[in-house]
């Protein structure tokens, strides 16, 4: 029986890469890293190029960790840049796979389901990462890694752990490779899926590498992980079931919308509470955009770095799904101000909605305000269709001109950053 074969292609140092290319410049040459100039040296780079990582420095660290005596180039982020390149880099895959077998991971990382790919281009699966690799190479000018395995966490691994260090930038596991050259491997959170929360549990417990965890007592496990355990067991012996086939088809039983956004100074409770309109107004026009409703809302408020306390959170349910900010602004304030240490400065928000399809009608009481909720979602989908149509600063409320809002600011953002040109 023909084993599966799998590519887990990244693009190295991407978001660097691309404005190192745009400036005429080699990534592997040139010390460049993306980072917001405005936020300061506490921002964390959201890049640095493969140079940079060669001498020492950390992928993700922030701006006054590099060395002074390293000369570099700062670029501020341009999000809709690297949207743009990913999508060329995707229209390459294109030419090679079909879409069914393919799955984007994130903006520089994909899988491919490589089978029956093999025999038609009759290349081997290294042969095939190479050639693509070099197509990528040549059209964008970006460098990428590839890892090769007989499932999918294994080409995620083989990638992530060897082929980010190999020379030709590609490398290969199946089961026995796997446990041969990984099985000792130090530290667990080089591995798909396991943090620094696991890895200190798994410590405690005497578990420091993946031999030792595929060697534990079941029994244990699940008392430490739950259900997560199955997965974990899995992996230590590099197993994975799953395929793009059952990624594709997978249909969640529950939905939800989230946002979340780190301030950039500290917050004080009542300018926390400008943050929070803001951005549920953000949520309820995404619910009504998506056809969806609220059905309950989850708020999480992280305090300043310094205060070391653990962030507030709380769930609150509504009698009815809904997506008008009129209705869900009362219930969230009210939360806010249950779980919210007022003497605390703020420094992050998450909210999240479990949704559900809007209904299409509403169950009308004597006592309620339905004619004021209809208004409201009329305003709603008025601003919908303007901030579509002329942008989405063309309308916001007066709250946000406010000096503590940040909505203005964010929708020029694009996942919290700059979207630049």
């Amino acid at each position: 029986m023909e084993e599966n074969m799998y590519l887990c292609i990244d693009l190295k140092s991407f978001y660097a890469s691309v404005e190192c290319v745009d400036r005429g410049l080699d990534p592997m040459t040139t010390n460049l890293a993306v980072a917001d100039p405005d936020r300061g040296e506490g921002t964390i780079c959201l890049a640095i190029s493969p140079a940079m990582k060669s001498l020492g420095i950390k992928n993700r660290c922030r701006v006054y960790e590099i060395p002074k005596n390293v000369e570099y180039l700062k670029a501020p982020p341009r999000m809709r840049r690297y949207i743009q390149y990913s999508a060329d880099i995707y229209g390459i895959y294109l030419k090679y796979f079909a879409k069914e077998d393919i799955h984007v991971f994130s903006i520089d990382e994909a899988f491919f389901y490589v089978n029956p790919y093999l025999s038609l281009y009759g290349l081997t699966a290294k042969e095939l990462a190479q050639e693509i690799m070099a197509d990528v190479l040549t059209t964008t000018g970006i460098t990428a890694a590839a890892g090769i395995g007989t499932n999918l966490y294994l080409a995620k691994v083989a990638l992530d752990i060897l082929a980010k260090h190999a020379e030709d930038n590609i490398a290969f596991l199946d089961e026995g490779l796997y446990r041969k050259k990984l099985w000792r491997h130090k530290p667990l959170t080089d591995f798909f899926r396991v943090g620094t929360g696991i890895m200190k549990r798994l410590s405690h417990a005497g578990l420091i590498t993946m031999e030792d965890v595929a060697f534990a007592e079941e029994e244990q496990l699940y008392r430490m992980f739950g259900v997560d355990a199955e997965l974990l067991i899995d992996h230590a012996w590099g197993r994975e079931s799953v395929t793009i086939e059952d990624i594709k088809s997978y249909v969640p039983k529950h939905n939800s919308l989230s946002s979340s956004q780190v301030l950039l100074r500290d917050y004080s409770f009542e300018e926390g509470g400008l943050i929070l309109k803001e951005m549920t107004d953000n949520l309820c026009l995404s619910m009504l955009e998506k056809g969806v409703a609220a059905r309950s809302v989850s708020l999480s408020v992280g305090y300043s770095y310094e205060t070391e306390i653990k962030p507030a959170s709380g769930t609150v349910s509504m009698h009815h799904p809904e997506n008008s900010y009129m209705v869900l602004i009362p219930y969230l304030l009210n939360l806010y101000e249950r779980i919210t240490r007022r003497d605390k400065p703020i420094r992050k928000f998450t909210l999240t909605c479990s949704t559900v399809p809007e209904e299409g009608y509403r169950q009308y009481n004597l006592f309620s305000h339905d004619g004021r909720i209809d208004r409201d979602k009329k305003l709603q989908r008025a601003a919908l269709e303007i901030k579509h149509r002329y942008g989405k600063n063309a309308l916001f409320r007066g709250m946000d001109l406010l000096e503590a809002g940040t909505a203005r600011e964010r929708n020029n953002q694009i996942g919290g950053h700059k979207s630049g040109g």
